[in-house]
């Protein structure tokens, strides 16, 4: 028997098997994440991943440096502690969809960055022994590094950033209005100017221009240069000049409102368009400019000699088979429960349209948010009424309610006050203390989450409860990964029960509310849905 022949052999085998399970899981992330990339401006980059990845690899192989690996202990080791890794975040990422469903960014960014470690240990092996198809080097590396840029940022991460970038651009365009003269005040993230506001939203914070302008950097790193010092060069202006450009767009979209011009729809789009188009082609230009136009030298002859594939080689395909199993195993044990058809409450008659000695102003734009919280059955009404010592007196009750497998536990345990009311204007004050226990009248209820806010003199006092299956949830730290994981084995895989979601704010401590004819009745009709 020729062992040349059994050589080549087992690798061609080795090779196919790498190559097709590699070509499967990349598959499948980019299912899962196809729908977050057409829902989410944020990653309209993560289209051109894919063609980005097979392109850098494609690259990878015809410019080179050809950089073989030999198989010495520490990449047989190295091998191994990828593989492992990378099968513990898919677990973690199943573990997470049990808890939060599979759309949850933390999901994705659990299983992009798995791939992107099992990638890396079918590099090593494609680059190694008799393989020799993909070397080992920075346009590779790039081309399995981008998975986790193409999955949306984990909500606590992302709402930081966002925060940070909303607050920062507000403040450097007032400052600049300020320098031209334009008269100018702020509030949170939004611009009053004499004839109109302008808000800073979440979509005008940069996030979009900055994640892909970042994504761009290490693509022209990849292609267009080959000096180290220019690569970090090129990466390390991506994220700033996304920033800059960012501010000049708020800065013309706020002067354009200034001046009487409608900036929304056509014009916030167009600009938005031009800042990612316009950064992309700065960085395209300064990578040319970097390039090194020396050719790459040409590929050594045979540096790592031929050897059978070895067993921790084989590691690899079996990581890789294992993580596929993994995969099918969480997505056939991660879907909803069927529907019990227990009836949705009524959530307008909990909340009285008319109220004695009370104005009351219900809300008609909570549905802009169904697709974000998962559900229509949203109510809000705010009651209002003057004091006999002439100060206003304001009590907001908000209703949300979701039917069994409707929405998983966590995903509704996200959607909290201080996740969303800073971007507003509202600083969170630290460790409020609710009173206990909690009264309404005579009766006392499951004691709430308290939160209070300030925005200048203004108080707001909160109070919220997360009702599944008719009991309270203790909510702690939602955007925590521990907090997820511990209510994915709390609640088990399936998303069985009804949920629903009260929160109850004020601008009066909750002494002077308890008492109050409205709040007890309102209470009180609360019980049905396991307030009590």
């Amino acid at each position: 028997m020729n062992p040349v022949a059994n050589v080549r052999r087992s690798d061609r085998v080795l090779t196919a098997c790498v190559l097709v399970l590699s070509g499967v899981l990349v598959a499948a992330l980019v299912m899962l994440l196809w729908p977050r990339w057409r829902e989410n401006p944020d990653l309209s980059h993560g289209y051109f991943v894919p063609v980005i990845f097979l392109l850098l690899l494609f690259e990878s192989r015809r410019r080179g440096p050809w950089r073989w690996v030999a198989e010495t202990t520490g990449i047989k080791l190295l091998l191994v502690m990828a593989v492992v890794v990378g099968l513990a975040l898919v677990v973690l990422g199943g573990l997470f969809a049990a808890a939060v469903d599979w759309t949850h960014p933390l999901v994705g960014q659990m299983l992009a960055w798995a791939l992107t470690l099992l990638l890396f240990a079918a590099l090593v092996v494609m680059a190694g022994g008799g393989v020799r198809l993909i070397p080992v080097n920075w346009t590779s590396l790039v081309a399995i590094g981008l998975w986790p840029l193409s999955a949306a940022i984990p909500p606590g991460t992302y709402q930081h950033i966002t925060l940070t970038l909303q607050l920062g651009v507000t403040q450097i365009v007032i400052h600049a209005l300020h320098l031209l003269g334009i008269p100018a005040t702020t509030t949170g993230t939004v611009i009053e100017l004499a004839r109109t506001t302008v808000g800073v939203e979440e979509a005008c914070s940069g996030v979009r221009s900055l994640i892909s302008c970042i994504v761009a950097g290490f693509f022209f790193s990849a292609t267009l240069v080959r000096k180290p010092w220019a690569r970090i060069l090129l990466i390390a202006l991506a994220a700033p000049l996304a920033i800059g450009m960012n501010i000049l767009r708020s800065l013309t979209l706020t002067l354009f409102a200034n001046a009487g011009i409608d900036i929304g729809g056509a014009w916030h789009d167009f600009t938005g368009f031009a800042v990612l188009g316009v950064t992309s082609l700065i960085l395209c230009c300064l990578a040319l400019m970097l390039e090194d136009r020396e050719p790459p030298p040409a590929p050594s002859g045979n540096p790592v000699p031929l050897r059978s594939a070895s067993f921790s080689r084989w590691v690899v395909p079996a990581g890789l088979f294992a993580a596929l199993l993994l995969a099918v195993f969480f997505l056939f044990n991660t879907h909803g429960s069927s529907r019990t058809g227990k009836p949705v409450p009524d959530l307008e008659a909990i909340l009285p349209a008319k109220a004695e000695g009370w104005n009351v102003i219900t809300a008609h734009d909570l549905y802009q948010f169904s697709s974000i919280l998962q559900t229509d059955h949203l109510v809000q009404r705010s009651y209002i009424r003057r004091t006999a010592e002439g100060s206003v007196e304001q009590v907001t009750f908000y209703i949300a309610y979701w039917s069994p497998g409707q929405a998983p536990v966590s995903l509704v345990s996200t959607h909290t006050p201080e996740a969303c009311w800073p971007g507003s204007g509202w600083e969170t004050q630290p460790n409020p203390v609710a009173t206990s226990p909690f009264l309404a009248g005579s009766l006392a209820y499951p004691a709430p989450e308290y939160r209070l806010f300030k925005s200048g003199p203004a108080l707001a006092h909160v109070w919220y409860w997360h009702l599944y299956e008719g009991r309270p949830i203790v909510q702690i730290a939602p955007n925590s990964p521990l907090t997820l994981l511990g209510l994915a084995v709390r609640y088990g895989f399936r998303k069985g029960g009804d949920q629903v979601f009260i929160r109850i704010s004020s601008n009066r401590p909750w002494e002077q509310l308890r008492d109050d004819p409205l709040v007890i009745d309102i209470l009180s009709r609360l019980k049905p849905l396991g307030l009590y």
